[in-house]
């Protein structure tokens, strides 16, 4: 598997009010898989066909996600090295954030910030591996 380069887009997120119907849109569209996501009630992973792993996940229901304003559309996530310090980056150059940093049970470190056109967008960086 390969890992993502920091500062690309490396996840997508999109919100969903009927999730049965988005399940399946994307999967006849696209081939599309989708597996709920054992550490967060609300939240399916998305796999695409011939991939090794999740590239996206669709949020909905009682999701943290959904109730953070991730409705129905969709969030390009960015991988980066520190999430804090690139909030606080996004802010000097005349961004905003939205939503500050927050920490999944896995470890997993997110926060949603808007540029100065108002796009949103979403920054992360994954839990750090266990010895």
């Amino acid at each position: 598997m390969t890992v993502p380069t920091f500062n690309t887009v490396a996840w997508f997120q999109m919100g969903a009010d009927a999730p049965e119907d988005a399940r399946r849109f994307y999967g006849d569209l696209f081939g599309w898989r989708f597996q709920i996501d054992p550490d967060e009630d609300g939240y399916d992973l998305i796999s695409y066909p011939g991939a090794d792993g999740p590239s996206g996940g669709l949020a909905y229901g009682g999701s943290a996600a959904y109730a953070d304003g991730v409705d129905d559309q969709a969030l390009f996530l960015v991988l980066v090295e520190d999430v804090a310090a690139m909030c606080e980056r996004t802010e000097r150059l005349g961004g905003k954030v939205e939503r500050p940093v927050t920490a999944t049970g896995s470890g997993l470190r997110y926060a949603y910030v808007v540029d100065p056109a108002g796009n949103r967008f979403g920054l992360f960086t994954p839990p750090l591996p266990t010895a």
